[in-house]
């Protein structure tokens, strides 16, 4: 990742996101897109680094990259990682809490005011605190 961050670096959250060996570019346009792919493949040709073809996708409207949907529009959620919070049973021990609040964290980017809402839920987590569900653990839940 080092590697990659470090011959990318110029371009990197211009056009370019890497992570690990993931290489995301984005453009406004398609021939901007294309000026974008001749910039990030003669950088990787340059530094002796090659794509496998079969692992790569070009000119995407719309793509899934590391559990978000990027496209032109910029980034949004998951619907399949939404559907699995709302989904997600109400917790029984502290362990679930854990689960549900990894899970909701995820995107919490998108959810106005996250630490806060989910602040019982987390208090729940504490060693010197008994798991004791109540009406604002479970207002905390449903809102998140």
């Amino acid at each position: 990742m080092k590697l990659m961050n470090s011959i990318f670096y110029e371009h990197l959250d211009s056009f370019i996101i890497v992570f690990i060996d993931d290489i995301l570019i984005f453009s406004k346009n398609e021939e901007e897109h294309l000026k974008h792919l001749q910039t990030t493949l003669d950088i990787l040709r340059k530094n002796n680094l090659y794509a496998k073809a079969d692992k790569c996708e070009f000119i995407c409207p719309q793509l899934e990259f590391l559990g978000h949907i990027v496209s032109r529009d910029g980034i949004s959620v998951d619907d399949k990682k939404i559907e699995a919070i709302r989904k997600y049973p109400r917790p029984t021990y502290v362990s679930d809490i854990r689960s549900f609040i990894d899970l909701a964290g995820f995107y919490r980017r998108f959810i106005a005011a996250f630490s806060q809402l989910a602040a019982p839920l987390t208090d729940l987590e504490k060693a010197d605190r008994d798991f004791k569900w109540t009406s604002i653990e479970e207002q905390s839940f449903l809102q998140i």
